[in-house]
């Protein structure tokens, strides 16, 4: 994995596993660093072949001169533990919140992408009081407003013994394979798939045991219906939509913005961009969490 400059990887021990993150490494930073009482940023990555903490790692250095910046890998990428067993949305709901509870000194402003930015809309409405605000990069939980997700063929395919980790190795957790997927579900313009992108989502890919938690979410094991909970949400949110985003239209994110127009204070959509405007557009995106986090912490 990618680690920018000024940035060290560091581990917690948790109940499902160890699990890598990023943060600041104060003896490289200029100047007294954030303040005592700024609030934290949480980078959370999406769910996909080869995903980690690296998706926001054009982004969250552009903040780390003012708030304590955290980016980890979830338990199944990247550089976390990744055990041999089955992965559920209840997993993930506690792991994302022992993690908010042990990185975060105070509150934090969660910035999450795809089934990871849902699975915090549920955090929030769940515990209203330990988030400070949600920057949300075309949530969805992928069986929104009655979605069948085990509809496709490939996912299909994909519940098939011996036939998922055939398909895994030998078609996602390669070279070619991370490529054609980031050029055909998170990248609408495939000149900007720098070759260290398919070498961090590779790296992260051919991990041991990475086959299970992509292929749990591929099967659809991990998902639901956003709707629900987003109706129920207090937290203050803005949510940002790549106008090609192939997973989530930019309908769905219509949809579901207007489901809670009180606490979603602004739906922006990124004309041109795909899935991951983090990494498709990251100039943009610091930008627009810029001005998020002047909303949000007013």
């Amino acid at each position: 994995m990618v680690i920018p400059p000024g940035f060290v990887q560091r581990s917690l021990v948790l109940d499902q596993g160890t699990v890598a993150y990023v943060e600041a490494d104060p003896g490289f930073w200029p100047g007294p660093g954030p303040a005592p009482d700024s609030v934290p940023l949480l980078f959370v990555h999406g769910f996909g072949g080869g995903s980690s903490s690296y998706e926001w790692s054009k982004v969250y250095p552009a903040f780390a001169a003012k708030h304590p910046v955290l980016a980890p890998d979830l338990i199944g990428w990247g550089h976390s533990d990744h055990p041999d067993r089955p992965y559920t949305t209840a997993n993930y709901l506690v792991l994302l919140s022992d993690l908010i509870d042990r990185l975060c000194p105070a509150p934090p402003v969660v910035v999450a992408s795809s089934l990871s930015a849902a699975m915090m809309v549920r955090i929030a409405v769940d515990y209203p009081n330990r988030l400070r605000g949600l920057i949300l990069v075309a949530p969805a939980g992928l069986a929104d407003f009655g979605q069948d997700p085990s509809s496709s063929l490939i996912n299909q395919i994909v519940k098939l013994p011996i036939v998922d980790q055939l398909l895994y190795r030998g078609a996602i957790a390669t070279s070619e394979g991370i490529r054609l997927f980031l050029a055909q579900r998170q990248f609408a313009d495939p000149s900007k798939i720098a070759d260290e992108i398919v070498a961090a989502y590779l790296a992260s890919a051919q991990q041991p045991n990475a086959d299970v938690a992509a292929l749990a979410f591929v099967r659809g094991d991990l998902s639901f219906d956003l709707a629900p909970y987003l109706s129920r949400l207090t937290t203050p949110a803005t949510l940002v939509w790549g106008e090609m985003a192939q997973f989530t239209p930019v309908e769905t994110g219509r949809r579901l913005a207007a489901l809670n127009p009180a606490a979603i204070r602004r739906f922006d959509i990124l004309p041109g961009v795909g899935l991951t405007p983090q990494l498709e557009q990251p100039g943009v995106m610091i930008g627009l969490i810029q001005q998020y986090l002047s909303d949000l912490t007013v």
